[in-house]
C-alpha cells in the first residue's frame, strides 16, 4: 500500500481528504519536515481559502516538494493546492506559486456567483491518467472564487462566467480545482486513479 504525504500547511480540508485517499487505497503520513518528502510514495497539497496561506510554504518546502516532482513522486493538488502550482495568483499578487505551471489564477467574473460552490461538469479536453474512467460532462463538487487560467497542462475545464483549468497533467503532476473527496463516486475514481499512479512507480 503506498504511503501519500499529506502537506499541512494550515489550509483547510485535511479530514476529509485524508478519508477519500484511504477509500482509494493508500497510506497516509502527514510530514512534520521538508526532508520526510523524501520518503513518501507521492504528494498531495489539498488546501480551501486564501492564496495567501500558501506562504506557509516557505523556501526549504518548495524545494523540497519542487524536488519530489523532479524525481517522479507522483503530486496532486487540490483545489488552492492546484492553484498553488501555477505561477502566482490575483488574490495575493506577492506570493508565488510553485511556477511548475505558467498563467496567473484571476478571480471569477461578477456577472455569476461567487464564490462557485455546487457541482459542475467537467469539459475533458484530452485523454488524461488522473481522469482515466471520467466521460464529458462528469459532474464534480466545486466550492472556489479564483481559478486558474488555460494552459499547455489543462486536460480539463469547467466554464461558470468563465472557462477555467479544472484539471491539470504534466508527467506525474496533477492537479484539480474540484474537491475529489467531495464529488461521490467520480471524485473516489481520480482519487484512485492517482494511487494507481503512486503505486505503479514505486
Amino acid at each position: 500500500m503506498p504511503t501519500i504525504a499529506l502537506i499541512d500547511y494550515g489550509a483547510g480540508n485535511l479530514t476529509s481528504v485524508r478519508k477519500g485517499l484511504r477509500a482509494a487505497g493508500a497510506c497516509i503520513a502527514t510530514p512534520s519536515a521538508p526532508g520526510d518528502l523524501d520518503r513518501a510514495d507521492g504528494v498531495v497539497v489539498p488546501g480551501v481559502g486564501h492564496f495567501a496561506a500558501t506562504a506557509s510554504l516557505d523556501e526549504e518546502w518548495r524545494r523540497a516538494i519542487a524536488g519530489a516532482v523532479g524525481r517522479g513522486t507522483p503530486l496532486l493538488g487540490i483545489c488552492l493546492g492546484l492553484q498553488w502550482l501555477f505561477d502566482s495568483s490575483e488574490e495575493a499578487p506577492d506570493i508565488a506559486g510553485l511556477g511548475a505551471i505558467h498563467g496567473r489564477c484571476e478571480r471569477l467574473p461578477a456577472i455569476v456567483k461567487v464564490p462557485h460552490v455546487g457541482w459542475n461538469a467537467l469539459e475533458i479536453q484530452r485523454p488524461s491518467t488522473l481522469l482515466d474512467g471520467l466521460g464529458d460532462g462528469t459532474q464534480v463538487y466545486f466550492t472556489h472564487s479564483y481559478a486558474a487560467p488555460m494552459a499547455d497542462e489543462t486536460v480539463a475545464t469547467t466554464t461558470h462566467g468563465t472557462r477555467f483549468s479544472a484539471a491539470v497533467e504534466s508527467g506525474r503532476m496533477f492537479g484539480v480545482q474540484f474537491h475529489p473527496e467531495k464529488s461521490g463516486e467520480a471524485g473516489l475514481r481520480v482519487l484512485t486513479n492517482f494511487v494507481r499512479t503512486v503505486a505503479g512507480g514505486r
